[in-house]
C-alpha cells in the first residue's frame, strides 16, 4: 500500500503541476514546478522511492523516444537535416570528450570513465522542456523543429556513450578500435531491429484486421508494445534498445502510410499517446524532485569525495558544468549556423549573417531533462567486483544539479532571447494544401459515381442511388469552387444513404493523400491535418 500510495501522489502532483504553471501570473516552466512538488512529496514523506537503474530506463526511454520518432514531422527535419546531425551527433562527442576532461581535472576524485559517463548524461538535450518554457513566447517552428531533430538524435547518440563509459568503468580498460566497431554494431543492429519489428508487427495486424476486422483496444495496445518489443530484443543481442526504440516510431509513420486503421482508431490512439507522454515526463520531474532531498542529505558525504568540506563545492561545480556546456554549445551553434549559411551561400550567391539572438536563443534551448535523468539513474550501483560503483552520488547529484540549473537560465533568457525573434520566411503550404484538397475531392466524386453505378446495377432504383450521390458530390464540388470552404453541410448529408456515399468519397480521399505522401507531394504538417480532418469526418458520418 505504501508504494501504491507514492505512486498515486505522484501522478497526482504531475495533475496538479499543469494547472500551478497556468494559473501563475508569471511564467514558470511546468518541469520546475514538478520538481518542487516532488521535492515536497520527498520531505513529506520518510518513504523514498528506491528506482533500480535497468527497469527505469526500461519503462521510461522507449515509449518516450518512440513516440519522439513517430511525430517528428520528417519533411520539415529534412530541410536542415545537415544542422540537425552537426547539433545531434557532432555536438555530442565534442561535449562527451570535452567536458569528460574537463569535469575530471576539476574533481580530480571522479573517474575520468564516469566523467565521460557523466558528460554523456548531460549531452541530450530536452525539447519538451523547452516547449514548457517558451510557451508564453512561441517557439518559431523552424527552431522547434531542429531542436526536436537534435534531440531524438542525441537522446540515442548521448546514451550510447554513456554505455561505452560505463563499460569502461566496470572493466578498467578501453580500445577506441573495439568500440568503434562495436558502436556500428550496436547502432547498425539497433535501427535494423527497430525497423524490422515495426514493419512485422503492422503486416500482421493489417493481416488480422483484413480478415477479421479491427478492434481499436487491440490495435491501441499494439502501439504501446512495439517499442518495448523492439528494445528488449535490441538488448538480448547487446545492441541499442534506444536506437531500436527511436527506429521503430520513424518507421511508424512510413508503415501506416499504406497500412491505414480506423479513423476512431487513430483518434483514440493519439489520446493515449498524449496521455502517456505527459504522464511519463512529468513523473520523471516530480521524481527528480522526490530523491532531491536524499541526494542533499548525502551532500556531506559525497562533497567529501571532492576532497572538500563545504557543500557549496557543490554548487560551484555544478555552475562550472552548466557553464562549460552552454559554451560549448554556444561555439558549436555558431560555426554550425556559419557553415549552413556559407553552403547556400555558395548555391545561391547571396551572403547572410545569423542574428545574435538567433544562435544565443538556440544554445540556452539545449536545456536537460527527462532522458538527462533517466540516463544518469541508471548508473551501476556496483563494479564487477562487488565494490560501490565510483563517485556514483556525486555524478547524480550534478546531472540533477545541471538540470534545475539549465531549467532556470532557459526560463529566464528565452522569453526575453525569442520575444521578436524571426527565422527565415518559410514557404506558404496554403497552396500545397488547397493542391492536396482538389485532389482528393476529385478522386472522391470519381469513387462516389462508381458506387452509384454498382448500386444502380446491382439494386435499381437509379434516381435514389443518383440522388443521394449528388448531394454529396455537391459538397466536393463546391470545395473545388471554393464556395463553402471545408465543411461539410450536415443536414444534407445526414441520410443513411448520403452517409454511406460520403464514407466512400472520405476512403477514395484518403487512399489519394496517401499516395501523394508516398510521391512527397504533401508535407508532413500538411498531411497530419488533412488526415485529422478525414478522420473526423469518418467519425461523424459512421455515427
Amino acid at each position: 500500500m505504501e508504494t501504491v500510495s507514492i505512486v498515486l501522489f505522484l501522478l497526482l502532483a504531475v495533475v496538479v503541476s499543469g494547472a500551478i504553471s497556468r494559473i501563475l501570473p508569471f511564467s514558470i516552466p511546468t518541469p520546475l514546478v514538478q520538481i518542487l512538488l516532488g521535492a515536497i512529496i520527498g520531505l513529506s514523506t520518510s518513504h523514498r522511492v528506491d528506482l533500480d537503474p535497468e527497469l527505469f530506463l526500461f519503462l521510461f526511454l522507449p515509449p518516450l523516444l518512440f513516440l519522439d520518432g513517430w511525430r517528428i514531422p520528417k519533411d520539415e527535419l529534412l530541410k536542415d537535416v545537415s544542422t540537425v546531425v552537426e547539433l545531434a551527433l557532432g555536438l555530442v562527442l565534442i561535449t562527451v570528450v570535452g567536458m569528460g576532461f574537463f569535469i575530471h581535472w576539476m574533481i580530480p576524485a571522479m573517474p575520468l570513465a564516469v566523467a565521460f559517463a557523466l558528460a554523456a548524461v548531460v549531452s541530450p538535450t530536452d525539447p519538451i522542456a523547452v516547449s514548457a518554457i517558451a510557451a508564453r513566447v512561441p517557439i518559431p517552428k523552424r527552431m522547434m523543429h531542429i531542436l526536436e531533430g537534435e534531440s531524438l538524435l542525441n537522446d540515442a547518440s548521448g546514451l550510447v556513450c554513456l554505455r561505452f563509459a560505463v563499460a569502461a568503468a566496470l572493466t578498467g580498460t578501453f580500445s577506441a578500435g573495439a568500440a568503434t566497431l562495436n558502436f556500428l554494431w550496436v547502432a547498425g543492429a539497433g535501427l535494423v531491429i527497430g525497423v524490422v519489428v515495426t514493419l512485422a508487427v503492422t503486416r500482421a495486424k493489417a493481416f488480422v484486421t483484413k480478415r477479421w476486422g479491427e478492434d481499436t483496444g487491440s490495435q491501441i495496445l499494439v502501439s504501446l508494445l512495439i517499442p518495448f518489443g523492439s528494445y528488449m530484443l535490441a538488448e538480448h543481442i547487446h545492441a541499442s534498445g534506444i536506437l531500436a526504440a527511436v527506429a521503430a516510431g520513424v518507421t511508424m509513420t512510413f508503415a501506416e502510410i499504406s497500412r491505414q486503421t480506423m479513423a476512431t482508431t487513430r483518434m483514440r490512439r493519439n489520446s493515449v499517446w498524449d496521455m502517456i507522454q505527459f504522464t511519463l515526463n512529468g513523473i520523471i520531474f516530480v521524481l527528480l524532485g522526490e530523491q532531491l532531498p536524499g541526494i542533499l542529505e548525502g551532500a556531506h558525504q559525497t562533497v567529501a569525495l571532492t576532497g572538500h568540506v563545504s557543500p557549496w563545492w557543490l554548487a560551484i561545480y555544478t555552475i562550472a558544468i552548466v557553464a562549460g556546456l552552454a559554451l560549448l554549445r554556444f561555439a558549436w551553434v555558431w560555426a554550425s549556423l556559419h557553415l549552413t549559411i556559407l553552403r547556400k551561400t555558395q548555391r545561391t550567391g547571396e551572403m547572410q549573417s545569423p542574428e545574435w539572438r538567433l544562435v544565443a536563443a538556440t544554445s540556452f534551448a539545449g536545456v536537460r531533462g527527462a532522458i538527462t535523468l533517466a540516463g544518469v539513474l541508471t548508473l551501476p550501483l556496483a563494479l564487477n567486483d562487488g565494490t560501490p560503483f565510483p563517485a556514483r552520488d556525486l555524478a547524480i547529484f550534478l546531472a540533477a544539479g545541471v538540470i534545475v540549473v539549465s531549467l532556470i537560465l532557459a526560463s529566464i533568457a528565452l522569453p526575453f532571447l525569442l520575444k521578436g525573434l524571426t527565422m527565415p520566411p518559410e514557404p506558404s503550404k496554403q497552396a500545397e494544401e488547397d493542391s492536396a484538397r482538389i485532389v482528393a475531392a476529385h478522386a472522391a466524386i470519381q469513387a462516389i459515381e462508381r458506387h452509384q453505378h454498382a448500386l444502380a446495377e446491382d439494386r435499381g432504383e437509379a434516381d435514389l442511388y443518383a440522388t443521394a450521390g449528388a448531394r454529396v458530390m455537391d459538397l466536393y464540388r463546391e470545395r473545388i469552387e471554393g464556395l463553402s470552404g471545408h465543411q461539410a453541410d450536415e443536414a444534407r448529408a445526414g441520410s443513411r444513404l448520403a452517409s454511406e456515399f460520403a464514407l466512400v468519397g472520405v476512403k477514395a480521399e484518403r487512399a489519394t493523400l496517401a499516395q501523394l505522401i508516398r510521391d512527397r507531394l504533401v508535407s508532413g504538417g500538411t498531411a497530419r491535418k488533412l488526415t485529422r480532418e478525414l478522420d473526423l469526418a469518418e467519425a461523424r458520418y459512421r455515427g
